[in-house]
């Protein structure tokens, strides 16, 4: 309990050490810049980095120009972590953003930046754009982005835009563009192998070639692992191919892209299972299939020295098969013989709020054949039919989506009033089509924790169920269609030669319909529209040839997804990953941020320092949040009417001939700017509505406050490299403490290192270690209904088990591997 005693301490304290520790970073990086600058006895300009400033590229911006931060990543960023997961990479050099494994699978991470994310799992809110060589990546049916299925090998590059209207829905907190290899660009081959611990075995292999005016690169990735939980295997297969040809003016690249991933995610398991052993799961299977296909025509031609046009056409598939083996929530409905619904299976009921609770009868378990299930007879010990049984579910979900899309745009370097200026303007029109299917088999749950739904075993089992009422169990068959465009124009104009202005705004269009195509759930049918005008503007002022400050402000929205709208209504939750039940109206969400900061770069002892300090607040107005039900696993979408994002980060990046050294510390504040009672059915603190009151200023659950990031690459000799990162992250709120009165999750820190050889003749030798010092900690972590097994026996529960779970992080770990370039 910590409503009032030392877990609020604690965390207070938490709190205020890693307050002081950023601002020590903070007070210490202008006085490192000021006094390499003055060192170095030169003014040599730094060089000059260049960010996209729409999704489709076109003439580059100096970052420097640009009145917010940037990040930039690189394929040697992104083979010096050694990972098939792209999110590795950012999560260690990207300061303000975090991880965290809701699905307890590697591939499956939820990315966190700045309090907003880009999640492969349904439910989590959604708040960053990603586009991937200027294809949108977020998928139409939940704006989720599914990582596992991006060739890591194929990524030459990855930029972190923050809020910019000009990259479209859902850039709230910013966008992600990644642009990909060419066999111009990236010309020679390597291919890798590599193992290691938990029966890891991956590799890749690209080449890039160019003659003429035509190239081409090809690219494969892909392996397999046992994964160090239970139940937690992985599969992965990806590849990519870009066929170019560039002559004169002219450039037209056919861009196929592919992969097929197979994901055992085990997701938070009780902390009481945990302590016994942290290779435990909770009930399984838990599996996700993921199919995809892209094929993308993009061209440009180049007008005048100063005007150019970019355009892209693609058609892109998805394929989602989720299987997730779940406790059931059943029980006898009467024990009264003369009830019409006595010796008949229900939906247990007694959480579900009093207020809203639907007649009995709604509860009631129907099979495939619409009859009722039956009870098997009492056995010794029970009191009520139907109960002692350990009932369990599969659900299975079914996910096909088929996009196509058309953007074009203009851009160009002409002077505005004789001054230097970079302009750009575009339109977009995307369309998907969506058919979703679900259903649920009732099973047992066995000794091992796996639900079996082998028929005979006892009444009901292998029946695709559902329930009276809808509630909780209902058959799905939905198809839905989004038609989005956009209509935006971005200028950065050089006031002076050291002042800078950027103006953007976009036109976002959105059209939604729902039909249900099974006949019998016509809550589904529906017809959406959403609008808006967004703007930004900005300045950024270069002081001295060392220090940049800048400024301004940018407005972005999120419409409303088929998945949030057709899963809205509380009366009818529905099983997130699951069930569609129902579709009252939704807003769309507004965010305004501000930001501001200082920047600079300088040559220092031969080698190159950049460093940054910025600071920002952001406001979401009918912000969408995912609601937990009364009902075990299911839950539903809601506006609330306002959150916040607020804070502040610190970095600084060496680079030298023979070394190479970065360090960077943030600090985020994501709270509810709102007083009312949110739906928490598992928590302890819980009413007896299954409510918890929030307050404005609680902080909303899975964003850790504070994150520290450090290290460095050294060369031994000219052949052998050796490194290491250290990445420190606060504690955090459990999903579902909307109300923050329970104790965190505690900080953590965790360290790698890192090795490479040069044998010659192109083959090189590499290994990692993971988790160094072998920590333990998690996450992510939530709530979970304490009685969810009392009726197997033995249950690996205690008898008053904490409500708490925990998704933990893999232990220790090595990796070595075999490069070969040619």
């Amino acid at each position: 309990m910590a409503v009032n005693g030392m877990p609020r301490v604690r965390a207070r304290r938490s709190r205020d050490a890693w307050r002081r520790a950023l601002w020590v970073s903070v007070a210490f990086l202008p006085s490192v810049a000021f006094a390499a600058a003055e060192n170095s006895g030169t003014t040599a300009v730094s060089p000059i980095t260049v960010v996209a400033p729409t999704p489709l590229g076109g003439a580059g911006v100096e970052a420097d120009k640009l009145p917010g931060s940037t990040e930039t990543l690189d394929a040697a960023d992104l083979r010096r972590r050694g990972s098939l997961t792209i999110t590795d990479a950012l999560e260690q050099r990207t300061p303000g953003l975090s991880l965290s494994d809701a699905q307890g699978n590697g591939f499956a991470k939820t990315l966190n930046y700045r309090g907003f994310s880009a999640s492969p799992l349904q439910g989590a809110p959604q708040g960053l754009a990603v586009y991937l060589g200027g294809v949108r990546l977020n998928e139409a049916f939940g704006d989720t982005v599914n990582w596992d299925l991006i060739p890591e090998v194929a990524v030459r590059r990855i930029e972190l835009v923050t809020s910019d209207p000009a990259f479209g829905l859902n850039a709230l907190g910013g966008a992600l563009s990644l642009t990909l290899k060419t066999g111009r660009d990236s010309a020679g081959g390597s291919a890798t192998l590599e193992g290691g611990s938990f029966g890891r075995i991956d590799g890749s292999m690209e080449y890039g070639a160019a003659k003429g005016p035509w190239s081409a690169y090809l690219a494969v990735d892909g392996g397999h692992d046992d994964g160090w939980r239970r139940q937690s295997s992985s599969h992965v297969a990806r590849g990519y191919a870009d066929l170019g040809w560039d002559e004169g003016p002219a450039a037209l690249h056919l861009v196929i892209a592919g992969g097929q991933t197979r994901l055992g995610v085990v997701g938070p398991t009780p902390v009481d299972m945990l302590t016994a052993d942290r290779r435990s799961v909770f009930t399984y299977p838990q599996t996700t299939d993921d199919r995809n296909m892209l094929v993308a025509l993009n061209g440009s031609y180049t007008l005048s020295d100063a005007w150019s046009l970019q355009a892209s056409v693609y058609g892109r598939t998805f394929r989602q098969s989720h299987v997730d083996g779940n406790n059931g929530n059943f029980e006898g409905c009467s024990r009264n013989a003369a009830n019409p619904l006595f010796g008949t299976l229900c939906v247990e009921d007694d959480a579900f709020p009093s207020a809203i609770r639907p007649p009995a009868a709604s509860f009631q378990v129907l099979g495939s054949n619409i009859v009722p299930i039956g009870c098997p007879p009492l056995v010794a010990g029970q009191t009520k039919l139907c109960n002692g049984i350990p009932y369990g579910t599969i659900d299975r979900t079914n996910t096909r989506t088929s996009t196509g899309g058309v953007s074009a745009q203009i851009s160009g370097s002409e002077h505005l009033f004789g001054r230097p200026n970079l302009f750009a303007a575009g339109l977009s029109f995307d369309e998907s089509h969506i058919r979703f299917d679900a259903d649920s088999t009732l099973g047992l749950i066995a000794a091992s924790l796996a639900v079996q739904s082998t028929p005979g075993v006892v009444v009901g089992a292998g029946s695709i169920i559902h329930t009276a009422g809808a509630i909780a169990y209902s058959p799905v068959s939905l198809h839905g269609t989004t038609k989005a465009w956009g209509l935006y124009a971005t200028d950065t104009l050089d006031l002076t030669d050291r002042l800078f202005l950027t103006v953007s705004g976009r036109f976002n269009g959105m059209r939604l319909s729902t039909t249900d195509q099974t006949g019998v759930s016509p809550d589904l049918n529906g017809e959406h529209r959403f609008d808006r005008f967004n703007p930004a503007a900005g300045l950024a002022w270069k002081a001295t040839d060392f220090v940049t400050l800048y400024g301004g402000y940018a407005e972005t929205n999120r419409a409303p997804t088929i998945l949030e709208l057709s899963c809205s209504n509380p009366l009818k939750p529905c099983l997130l990953e699951n069930a569609l039940v129902s579709d009252p109206p939704l807003q769309q969400v507004v965010s305004r941020t501000w930001q501001a900061g200082v920047r600079g770069a300088a040559p220092v002892a031969g080698g190159h320092l950049d460093w940054r300090i910025g600071a920002y607040r952001s406001e979401n107005d009918d912000d969408i949040v995912a609601l937990a039900s009364a009902i075990q696993g299911r839950g539903s979408y809601a506006n609330v009417p306002r959150t916040r994002r607020e804070g502040v980060e610190a970095e600084v990046n060496f680079k030298a001939d023979r070394w190479m050294a970065y360090a960077s510390a943030s600090q985020v504040s994501a709270t509810y700017r709102f007083s009312g009672a949110l739906p928490s059915g598992n928590s302890p603190f819980a009413d007896t509505d299954g409510n918890v009151t929030v307050s404005s200023g609680d902080r909303i659950g899975g964003i850790p406050p504070g994150r520290f990031k450090a290290g460095g690459d050294f060369e031994v000799t000219p052949a052998i490299t050796i490194g290491a990162d250290v990445l420190g992250v606060s504690s955090q709120r459990r999903v579902g403490d909307e109300a923050n009165q329970d104790a965190q999750i505690p900080s953590y820190w965790v360290a790698s290192a890192h090795a490479n050889w040069v044998v010659g003749h192109g083959l090189e030798v590499f290994g990692r270690i993971d988790n160094l010092f072998d920590r333990k900690y998690a996450t992510f972590g939530t709530y979970f209904e304490t009685d969810a097994l009392r009726n197997l026996h033995p249950s690996p529960l205690p008898a008053d088990p904490s409500p708490n779970t925990d998704t933990p992080a893999p232990p220790r770990s090595f990796l070595v591997g075999l490069r070969y370039r040619w």
